[in-house]
């Protein structure tokens, strides 16, 4: 089986992308949406957490985001100390999800392969692109975030241009249509 990771920029639509390759039955793992569900169901991950950021790191017994955001995106080592805690649950947690997979393939959706220096556990990564202010709208819509918040995030990860040139393939995701004939024909060459 064949260990794919999708990655890009915040913004450049690999939840989208990512969904196209799950309505071709490909096993999907959203490493965003598993760290969050963890970081609320471990006990070893939530006592660290609370070690690092305090009381106030859970409220009601429920991760406080937005608090734990604004230290990490104004913290560089803040940042770093945290993907420390959650990332090693996340690796373990995938990986007994890849055993529980029968298809050719399995994709892991992850925005931050490369700053992780995880590209090595990936049979082939594939970058989702977009210009830049296309990515910025898309996050102040989802979001509710300024213009300034949102370039703030861009600047803690590589550069589009960085993940393209160590990527087996590339997506500009503009054209929902277009998109998906990129899909159809990775997916074809992955099956091979």
């Amino acid at each position: 089986m064949k260990i794919i990771g999708l990655t890009g920029g915040i913004g450049s639509g690999k939840s989208t992308i990512a969904k196209m390759f799950e309505a071709l039955n490909v096993p999907v793992y959203y490493a965003d949406i598993e760290a969050k569900k963890l970081m609320t169901s471990s006990q070893v991950i939530k006592i660290k957490l609370i070690s690092l950021f305090g009381k106030k790191a859970f409220v009601n017994n429920k991760l406080n985001k937005p608090f734990i955001a604004n230290i990490v995106f104004n913290d560089k080592n803040k940042l770093k100390l945290l993907n420390g805690i959650v990332h090693p649950e996340v690796e373990k947690h995938f990986k007994n999800w890849v055993e529980n997979q029968k298809y050719t393939y399995v994709i892991q959706e992850n925005a931050i392969i490369f700053e992780n220096n995880n590209q090595n556990n990936f049979d082939e990564i594939i970058t989702i692109t977009a210009p830049k202010s296309v990515k910025i709208n898309r996050v102040m819509l989802r979001d509710q975030v300024s213009k300034e918040m949102v370039i703030e995030r861009m600047q803690n990860q590589l550069s589009d241009l960085y993940k393209i040139e160590r990527s087996k393939y590339v997506i500009v995701n503009l054209d929902l249509s277009k998109s998906k004939k990129e899909v159809l024909l990775i997916h074809q060459a992955l099956l091979k």
